[in-house]
């Protein structure tokens, strides 16, 4: 795997590279050439200005022909160290005055190269650009090379209106001068140049090649590596590998949302363990709850009978009245435990709900006779039928009768059942299930529930001080839990507790109270924003509200018994969790808030001690 990482970053750095340097190579060349060129151009441009300078100083010489005083200029004008050679020819080719006395005399020839420009066809030509009276030749194969230039020698009135008349005036050009220069120093120079483009070329690859390759290890080959490994661990089966101080571009993105995956992984991995801990649990418990369930029917038939033989026996009755007392609640704790274990997705089909709510009074109504409680049913045969599974939502029923009964004890009282059909919209009703930080991170808190439902956790910090608050999961609710004390007056921090980022909005205000708000996505509606101020009830999401109303079946079972303590109002629906005491086994309402749930329904509660308690049920159609 290593040697994927190292492929991947060699032939990145070498494709680089490779682009590099042709752009570098292309770029020397056609420096090289330009630099070539222009040294050339030059040394043409100098040995032209040097031509036209003979040519003035022995433009009186050649009218008088004072052919002493030619030679004079030629000989001194040559011995500068780049000259070669200077002569003079006529229109025939004859060199008529020369540098070198051994070519005085002498005829060229014309066919060569360097007189091909002024002879082509055996005819001259009038004018010729300075590339065109250029050449640059060599003398052998190992000499330097040689610059020559010629410069016509064109026939001007001075000439042909002399008194000598040595040239006719139809006669364009007289002769040339010819200029030849050691290209040595030039050459030098154009070889200096290479040189210094050579090394500064071969340089600008190596630290290119040492940079490419220093950042593409840095930026992507080192996150790459930390990407093989950390998929290795996970292969290994640790979902708590994490890849530290993940960057701002894309790998960074990838390596954020790799362990997100992981931690997603983990979590899903603990709640299956719990679930299969809790499937077993459930299994456990039932076939303990079974299995203790036989003997106990035994001792309490038998202790009854006994009960009923030992009248004339007070103790022994006292006695048996406990054994009774003590086998009852422990077989209703053992039917708590076969209701906890059971719970299965609901079989639901059209029922009525009003026939649903008739036959489970009819199985408590002896129970509310015994205890003169009076019974305030409002049935309603017109409401429309729902899908529900109706055994279910019995048990749900008769579960709520029987707890409303007992919080009204021996004294009597007063139960409502209020069915009825209604349109809602999302607030205070709808529950958040899902809730992340902008950098994704789950905001769900399921070890600390209100009224059953996981919680939304967030880091708040008030003058200094720092702590948790949990926020209401329903939508418009505000029964928030503050693990902080919140000091009036000053600026609440709202962050997210895991990557400590600020869900405070900026530069946006609560519309109620003008304080500052939060926000945080909650998928899959959208963008939740609330309050940061603790008094302030003000909560939007925009998509829920944008959805309307929804139509549900309402059911209010109220009691006039003695109410629940608000400090446990909250907690009333977790497992285990009781307010009878010793009389109860806190696993009612955790059966009854499972069924709501997987009728996709909601329940509240509202109670107030000593006057009583209402549970509201919403099933939506």
């Amino acid at each position: 795997m290593q040697l994927t990482v190292t492929k991947i970053g060699f032939k990145l750095i070498l494709a680089v590279g490779t682009i590099t340097i042709g752009i570098i190579g292309v770029f020397a060349y056609l420096s090289i050439g330009a630099q070539t060129e222009a040294l050339l151009s030059q040394a043409g441009v100098h040995a032209s200005k040097l031509s036209d300078a003979i040519k003035s100083s022995a433009h009186t010489s050649m009218l008088e022909n004072k052919k002493e005083e030619i030679h004079a200029i030629i000989n001194t004008i040559s011995h500068e160290p780049s000259i070669r050679e200077i002569r003079i020819l006529n229109k025939d080719g004859a060199v008529m005055f020369s540098s070198s006395e051994d070519s005085t005399g002498k005829m060229v020839d014309k066919r060569a190269e360097s007189c091909y420009a002024c002879h082509a066809e055996n005819q001259p030509i009038q004018k010729l650009s300075m590339r065109e009276r250029m050449r640059i030749y060599r003398t052998s194969p190992d000499s330097a090379r040689i610059l020559a230039v010629i410069n016509p020698i064109y026939n001007e009135p001075s000439c042909y209106e002399a008194k000598c008349h040595a040239h006719t005036r139809e006669q364009t050009v007289l002769g040339v001068l010819d200029i030849k220069m050691d290209l040595k120093d030039v050459d030098q120079q154009i070889e200096d140049s290479k040189f210094r483009l050579i090394v500064f070329a071969v340089i600008a690859i190596l630290a290119l090649s040492f940079f490419i390759s220093y950042f593409v290890r840095k930026w992507i080959g080192k996150p790459v590596s930390e990407l093989v490994k950390a998929t290795n661990q996970v292969s290994l089966g640790n979902l708590n590998y994490t890849i530290g101080n993940p960057g701002k571009d894309e790998l960074g993105i990838l390596a954020r949302s790799f362990n997100k995956m992981t931690k997603n992984l983990a979590d899903a991995k603990l709640q299956l363990f719990q679930a299969e801990k809790m499937s077993s649990l459930g299994r456990l418990a039932a076939g303990v709850a079974h299995e203790i369930n036989n003997p106990l029917t035994g001792v309490l038939t038998y202790s009854s009978f006994l009960l009923n033989r030992t009248k004339d026996d007070p103790e022994m009755q006292e006695n048996l009245g406990i054994i009774v007392r003590e086998t009852i609640r422990s077989r209703e704790i053992v039917k708590g435990l076969l209701d906890f274990s059971r719970q299965s997705v609901p079989k639901k089909e059209n029922s009525d709900l009003s026939r649903i709510i008739k036959c489970a009074l009819e199985v408590v109504a002896d129970k509310l006779s015994a205890k003169r409680i009076e019974l305030d049913a409002h049935l309603d045969p017109s409401l429309p039928e729902i899908s529900v599974d109706a055994n279910q939502m019995q048990q749900v029923f008769i579960n709520l009768l029987a707890n409303a009964a007992d919080a009204i004890g021996e004294s009597g009282g007063r139960i409502s059942v209020t069915p009825a059909l209604i349109s809602l919209s999302a607030r205070g009703l709808a529950p958040i299930k899902a809730a992340v930080c902008p950098k994704g991170h789950n905001l769900m808190d399921n070890e600390t529930k209100s009224y059953g439902l996981p919680t939304i956790k967030v880091k708040a910090a008030s003058n200094g001080i720092v702590g948790i608050i949990n926020l209401d999961p329903v939508y418009g609710k505000h029964r928030n839990q503050y693990g902080i004390e919140i000091v009036s007056g000053h600026a609440l921090q709202i962050a997210c507790p895991q990557c400590n980022v600020s869900l405070v909005e900026f530069n946006a205000k609560c519309p109620k109270c003008g304080s500052s708000i939060y926000a945080f996505e909650v998928p899959p509606h959208g963008k939740l924003e609330g309050c940061t101020n603790p008094e302030c009830d003000w909560e939007m999401c925009k998509a829920m509200d944008e959805a309307g109303s929804k139509d549900y079946l309402e059911v209010k079972i109220a009691d006039t018994g003695q109410g629940i303590p608000k400090d446990d109002l909250s907690r009333i629906f977790e497992p285990f969790y009781t307010t009878k005491g010793q009389k109860g086994t806190g696993l009612g309402l955790a059966v009854i808030w499972g069924i709501i749930d997987n009728h996709n329904g909601t329940i509240d509660v509202e109670s107030e001690l000593g006057k009583g308690t209402t549970f509201t049920i919403h099933l939506p159609l």
